[in-house]
């Protein structure tokens, strides 16, 4: 399969595909193997992280693919211990050294790390890294709605994104709304929940052999219609193809309701702050 995916815009006017492909656990040539192959199926949004360690196979996938640069949206984070000023723009400038690009179409902030508490800095930083042409759109993730309110109004720019923990076992329905009301894209990290859970639900199952489907392409298609991003990782091209093929048919907004109705705290992957910040 290779198919054109469709586009959101951005806050900033940039375009993005509305799924994408997470790389965490993708390295050395392994990695670069599947994220080739994920490029190859059609995925033009690929996600990674300075915490990742693999921007270097997301860049030799890059430059392995047939897919020109420009037509790829490659996003990279910027870990929550690094959130001082200089600081975050040499590490911005490493990222781009490691994968070997020129810059980066999506820059997020990991986390907030509100106990250090520098995080106005580092959008600041990431705000000048943009002015610098390192990268074309800036944006945040795993932002609670107050951390977004106090950078919009400390700096007067919006981030163009939020990547937050999404799934069927936590729907995030206030921070979508919040986001949406913002202006914010809301993206999903772990779309599929945690482990296989709810692979094996019985209930999503029915929905998804209704409309001739597995249930993880009924899931995938169930984040598209809340008007999030799900950036799922597969490995195999089986499954990378699997996940791309959901424009072909649409949920009721019963069996979204269904699906969503299994959200609850308790589903959470990541609380509210990691173990420790060196974990973002």
């Amino acid at each position: 399969m290779n198919q054109q995916i469709p586009e959101k815009v951005l806050n900033d006017g940039i375009k993005v595909p509305i799924i994408g492909f997470g790389t965490a656990g993708f390295k050395g040539a392994d990695g670069v193997k599947a994220i080739t192959g994920a490029i190859d199926a059609g995925y033009r949004l690929i996600d990674t992280a300075f915490n990742y360690e693999n921007e270097g196979a997301v860049g030799k996938a890059v430059q392995q693919s047939s897919v020109p640069r420009e037509e790829l949206l490659i996003c990279s984070k910027l870990p929550g211990r690094r959130h001082a000023y200089q600081e975050a723009i040499v590490t911005i400038e490493e990222s781009l050294y490691r994968g070997g690009l020129d810059y980066y179409d999506l820059y997020l902030i990991h986390w907030p790390n509100p106990q250090i508490d520098r995080y106005v800095e580092a959008w600041q930083a990431l705000i000048e890294a943009k002015k610098r042409g390192y990268i074309r759109s800036i944006g945040v993730c795993n932002f609670l709605p107050e951390h977004n309110e106090r950078l919009i109004w400390e700096t007067g720019v919006t981030p163009s994104l939020n990547q937050v923990e999404l799934h069927p076992l936590f729907n995030q329905e206030h921070q979508r709304a919040k986001d949406a009301e913002q202006g914010i894209v809301t993206e999903s990290w772990s779309p599929l929940g945690r482990g296989h859970s709810m692979l094996e639900n019985e209930e999503i199952g029915k929905i998804a052999a209704a409309h001739g489907k597995t249930t993880t392409q009924a899931i995938l298609r169930w984040h598209i219609q809340l008007g999030a991003i799900p950036i799922p990782k597969a490995s195999s091209l089986k499954h990378q193809t699997e996940n791309l093929d959901i424009f072909d048919f649409e949920l009721s907004p019963e069996e979204m309701n269904v699906i969503s109705a299994f959200s609850s705290e308790d589903g959470r992957i990541w609380g509210q702050a990691p173990k420790s910040y060196e974990e973002l």
